[in-house]
């Protein structure tokens, strides 16, 4: 028996990729449980990430309303990183803004359910694209902030997706593409849609960057998605099949891990 709040599963890239649950006095390696039959009972109550407070509802993925209303790392420009407002002085957290948005940001290619445009920070490679499961990435720009990765990004958008059709990506409904030629289609044309001040920030990277294949622990792929829902039924009871972005694939359903950090649940291999 496992017990404690859920957090985000760790990954570590590798052929396929591992998954590690974290929970108060244990880890579960969870892309060795394949095959096997489990049962994650939620115990009715959630914990904000962060302080660690009890909560009636969780916000934004885990946090009490008191921290989502006060962290930086809760704010629209987390979302939306060409609405950073620190240069206005109305940052939250300045000092968690300098450590995490005022360094290097790179902007990516990933094949999700088709090829997306993302950015990420430098220290968050290749985690961030095994956790929206990508099976291709390659980081093809670099800028000093994440502000210029926001414009630079939303320049995109003219071109590509920003978004993963999650039920695709789940079914492992996606082909092969060429990320650094569909990165020089783009980048002459939208090159000139900089500002000049941005542009002059931009490091081209795509040829020096090493484009990579993300494998996934897979037994199968379900043909129809649906979701379990802890807040409806806390009681799960099926057989994993398959981990893929923060997914756990069961037979008869999926659980995104991620929009249930807080939650205080035991897990049982049967």
């Amino acid at each position: 028996m496992h017990s404690g709040p859920l957090h985000k599963m760790k990954v570590v890239l590798d052929n396929p990729v591992q998954y590690r649950l974290q929970f108060a006095d244990s880890t579960l390696n969870m892309h060795e449980l394949l095959g096997k039959k489990i049962r994650l009972s939620w115990q009715q109550t959630i914990h904000c990430i962060h302080c660690g407070r009890e909560t009636r509802k969780s916000f934004n993925q885990g946090y009490c309303y008191p921290c989502f209303k006060s962290l930086a790392q809760c704010d629209i420009c987390i979302v939306s990183p060409e609405k950073c407002h620190y240069d206005k002085g109305t940052c939250r957290e300045p000092e968690w803004g300098r450590q995490h948005c005022l360094q290097d940001h790179y902007i990516y290619l990933s094949n999700t359910s088709g090829v997306k445009v993302g950015i990420t920070r430098h220290t968050q490679i290749p985690t961030r694209w095994i956790d929206q499961g990508a099976v291709q990435a390659l980081a093809v720009l670099k800028v000093s902030s994440r502000y210029y990765s926001g414009l630079v990004e939303t320049a995109f958008k003219t071109y590509l997706n920003d978004k993963t059709n999650w039920r695709s990506m789940l079914k492992n409904d996606v082909s092969q593409q060429d990320l650094l030629q569909v990165f020089h289609s783009i980048w002459p044309q939208l090159s000139l849609q900089l500002d000049a001040e941005v542009l002059r920030d931009v490091t081209v990277v795509a040829e020096v960057e090493d484009s990579i294949d993300i494998h996934y622990p897979a037994l199968s792929y379900p043909d129809k998605i649906s979701s379990f829902n802890l807040d409806k039924n806390p009681v799960i009871e099926d057989t994993l099949i398959a981990i893929k972005g923060q997914y756990l694939i069961f037979q008869q359903a999926v659980i995104n891990i991620r929009k249930y950090a807080g939650y205080d649940v035991s897990l049982e291999i049967l």
